[in-house]
């Protein structure tokens, strides 16, 4: 059992994959599911991150756009941690509640690679937390310079390369996570 861990999946919204959805979405959605499913099965709290953005807006609060993704494995019981901006731990609800749990080590995965889960990952390590990236569970649009696929290939490439971190940061598939 990994008591000391858990499963975060970032900004994972229904506006975030319709109706033009990112790179490998399906695949992204499928992976995400197999990695809730290894930590239940490790008994590991898995945490929903749910961005809120102004009334109007595709996020908003209430509008169909800013529900969880319906194709998640999440459970009534699951946490959900609402934020404002691209940094999950910018207010202290996330930290607070991972202080709660017990976690010193989160596995992050969600939408969108190159902006919350680069936030999500940069700001774990800078509380303290060991980080493990989901590299085939991450996802972003096409970019106005990179596609999808390439700013996901950059971002893997970037968390693996990341010297003197204050934690451990590894960079793996779902299959091999342990």
């Amino acid at each position: 059992m990994r008591r000391d861990s858990a499963l975060l999946i970032v900004d994972v919204q229904v506006a975030q994959f319709e109706p033009t959805p990112p790179y490998q979405a399906a695949t992204v959605l499928a992976r995400l599911n197999q990695a809730i499913a290894k930590a239940r099965q490790q008994g590991m709290p898995v945490i929903f991150v749910q961005h809120d953005s102004p009334p109007g807006t595709d996020l908003a609060p209430g509008s169909a756009g800013w529900a969880l993704h319906p194709a998640l494995q999440r459970l009534a019981d699951d946490p959900v941690v609402h934020k404002t901006v691209g940094d999950s731990f910018y207010r202290p609800e996330l930290h607070a509640l991972l202080q709660q749990l017990g976690v010193r080590h989160v596995w992050i995965g969600g939408s969108a690679t190159d902006f919350c889960i680069d936030y999500a990952i940069r700001s774990a390590l800078s509380h303290d937390y060991a980080v493990t990236v989901l590299e085939d569970a991450h996802t972003c649009r096409n970019r106005p310079l990179l596609t999808g696929e390439q700013v996901v290939a950059h971002f893997n490439w970037v968390w693996r390369n990341m010297d003197e971190t204050p934690q451990a940061l590894r960079v793996c598939k779902v299959a091999e996570l342990d």
